[in-house]
């Protein structure tokens, strides 16, 4: 190893080496909190690095931690031969940034539990909790086998300004075994099967607001107005009520098909 002495290069003639200041031990040992040791370099207390930093591992001492600070951001870039950027990771003051094909979260187990490309965003979890008060917004569709509130909480899906449809080839099942069922609309609720039949299975069932068909004064019999009535239908599907009697009194009070 060539090295400067006291006095400049030696003083026994050219092309002798100069005997070093400190031993080459002392030098392959370090310098400072820097020490050269059989797998690399090791690096003590706080350290500052003014240019790139090129390594093919670093890592901190076993049970200790690896920190990194820095006053702008920490950036973490994998580039291939042609030095054209692959993958990015980048930590700033503006929040956390990640480039790449490929997005993965796994657990110690090795079981996905998020992962997102430009194709898809896959949740591997048993269950997804959106703790807002708003809930989730979806600007798309969405395409899942089973929607369910939590134990004891209200499952509500809302579309506030458009509509909301719900479709499955092989049927749509909405069960509430402890409470009720609601579906509340401002203009038209349609029930309608192609093929098959609407069932309505209860021990009562309560057609509320019915419109009441006005009998002819002519056909009208006298007496006290009856409170039994019979529900009729007009061709075009509309339900009444009228006035029961001893036959059909439907077709005397059929104007609410007009």
């Amino acid at each position: 190893m060539k090295g400067r002495g006291k006095g400049g290069r030696g003083q026994e003639g050219v092309g002798e080496e100069a005997t070093p200041e400190c031993s080459e031990a002392s030098v392959l040992d370090g310098m400072g909190n820097l020490r050269i040791t059989e797998k690399g370099l090791k690096l003590e207390g706080d350290s500052e690095f003014l240019q790139p930093l090129y390594a093919k591992e670093i890592q901190s001492k076993p049970g200790r931690p690896l920190f990194l600070q820095s006053s702008r951001n920490v950036s973490v870039n994998i580039v291939n031969s042609n030095n054209q950027l692959l993958t990015q990771l980048v930590t700033g003051s503006n929040g956390f940034k990640a480039r790449g094909k490929m997005f993965e979260v796994k657990s110690t187990s090795g079981k996905l539990l998020f992962s997102a490309d430009e194709q898809e965003v896959v949740v591997g979890a048993e269950r997804l909790r959106v703790m807002g008060a708003e809930g989730a917004v979806f600007s798309k569709s969405v395409e899942t086998p089973h929607v369910r509130a939590e134990p004891f909480k209200e499952l509500r899906l809302e579309s506030p300004t458009r509509s909301l449809l719900m479709e499955a080839p092989k049927g749509i099942q909405i069960l509430a075994e402890a409470g009720d069922i609601q579906a509340i609309c401002r203009n038209e609720l349609r029930l309608e099967s192609k093929d098959g039949e609407i069932s309505l299975d209860a021990r009562r069932i309560r057609l509320m607001r019915l419109p009441e068909g006005k009998a002819s004064t002519s056909s009208s019999s006298s007496g006290t107005r009856q409170t039994v009535y019979e529900v009729c239908v007009c061709p075009n599907g509309r339900l009444f009520l009228s006035q029961a009697g001893t036959g059909s009194t439907c077709q005397i009070s059929n104007n609410v098909c007009l």
